[in-house]
């Protein structure tokens, strides 16, 4: 596959940030994609590690949505101007992975610079998604995060539900949306974030059924899609009925629907668990739950798969730079800083050390729902269906999937016909990926 192939087009002329400063300390470029309160924890974190030393100095730059800084990246590649780190979300994995020489390990970077470096020290299904086959850890798992379930528990009171026991199956989810709509507690009952990420990808591995072929990409690019099976056809004709009277609202591809959520104006909400801090900062009287699961899927729930972004080096860096990329991930690895991270932002801990020191600071049982994206990926042992979900073009196949679901959604095909043709679609981009 031609390096970054899928991305044409994307503008090439991005500002350089200098590597060194008139006081010959080495500043380190990290382009990144944090918005609301999450933007706040960088910005922290970069300066208490600026704070902590004086050869280094972090630069975040903020570059946009998870899709805009990854074209970002691409394009200041390709100008000979990539920054030293670049955030890139889950699907763009495959992308990086496929850039063979144009980044360069985390591994490679860490124990290059003579620091000690121990992969088991982080969570095994996180590093395991950002790893090679053969075990090489590509990329540092800054920001994991795990689909749940909010909920406003004023509402819930409104509409005569229980504000103490959330919905744990999607039809459960359905009857509680209908509820609260019917009594006029809200103007809809549920809406989410991410329809390609929470209710393909994860609704797959969590009730332990196929995405595609070849584990779901994991074990091979000769890739076919299976998300037009019965079970999904299902979930998302009972959305589409939903979206008919307002029930379900959708807000878009994203993360668009959180402030639909925010606004009061759904009762139910699915988002990833690293977008807590805006529901925290809100003030609203909120509850979490498990991310539903469909109850006729045997063995469900199973695990949930890692979402968020990880931070990915470019090659053709200095041994200087490379220094200070190693001396941030090492900063990073802390457990009190891992621990505040988790804590502050919803993301997971990406430690084990700063897990299980949060869970014996008592943080969980004075913040229920807290623990639950952790314990929603680490319970059990991930299947072939439940390791993740990997191609060298994802981005554009989820475009193509939001394509069908925004016509289905507005009531212009059944859900059978959307996925059918997202399959359909899907797979020839896969191959076309695979064979440019």
């Amino acid at each position: 596959m031609k390096f970054f192939g899928f991305a044409a087009g994307v503008a090439a002329s991005l500002t350089l940030l200098s590597t060194t400063s008139a006081f010959a300390v080495t500043q380190i470029s990290w382009w990144h994609a944090m918005t609301g309160a999450n933007a706040e924890v960088v910005d922290k974190i970069s300066k208490d590690f600026n704070a902590s030393q004086s050869d280094y100095e972090l630069v975040p730059v903020f570059k946009g949505t998870y899709p805009e800084t990854l074209n970002a990246g691409i394009a200041a590649f390709r100008a000979g101007q990539a920054p030293d780190i670049l955030q890139v979300f889950d699907v763009g994995t495959g992308v990086m992975m496929a850039a063979e020489g144009a980044i360069k390990p985390v591994a490679e970077v860490m124990t290059g610079v003579a620091m000690s470096f121990d992969k088991s020290q982080y969570l095994p299904g996180i590093v395991g998604y950002y790893s090679k086959p053969d075990g090489t850890m590509l990329s540092f798992p800054y920001n994991s995060s795990s689909p749940i379930l909010y909920y406003n528990k004023d509402i819930f009171q409104k509409a005569g539900l229980d504000v103490n026991n959330p919905p744990k199956t999607w039809n459960e989810v359905w009857e509680a949306a209908k509820k609260i709509k019917t009594s006029g507690a809200a103007p809809c009952g549920y809406t989410s974030t991410w329809l390609t990420w929470i209710h393909l990808e994860n609704f797959a591995a969590w009730n332990d059924v196929s995405w595609a072929t070849q584990q779901n990409g994991l074990a091979g690019g000769d890739v076919e899609l299976k998300i037009n099976a019965p079970i999904f056809v299902n979930h998302f004709q009972a959305l589409a009925d939903l979206a008919k009277d307002g029930t379900f609202k959708y807000g878009g591809r994203t993360s668009e629907a959180k402030q639909i959520f925010l606004a009061g104006e759904c009762g139910i909400f699915t988002e990833s668990s690293g977008g807590l801090g805006d529901i925290v900062k809100s003030g609203m009287n909120y509850g979490i739950g498990q991310l539903p699961y469909d109850s006729d899927a045997k063995g469900a729930p199973q695990n949930t798969t890692p979402g968020g972004a990880s931070l990915w080096v470019f090659g053709d860096k200095s041994d200087e730079q490379y220094k200070g990329v190693a001396a941030f991930f090492a900063y990073l690895s802390k457990t009190d800083v891992q621990e505040y991270l988790h804590q502050k932002s919803g993301y997971l801990p990406v430690t084990l050390a700063a897990y299980e020191a949060t869970k014996k600071s008592g943080f969980y049982d004075k913040n229920p729902g807290r623990e639950t994206p952790v314990l929603q990926m680490t319970g059990k042992a991930p299947t072939d269906n439940s390791k993740g979900v990997r191609l060298p073009n994802l981005p554009q196949v989820r475009d193509i999937q939001n394509e069908e679901f925004e016509k289905m959604l507005a009531g212009q095909q059944t859900a059978q016909q959307a996925l059918d043709n997202a399959v359909t679609r899907g797979n020839a981009a896969i191959k076309e990926a695979l064979e440019n």
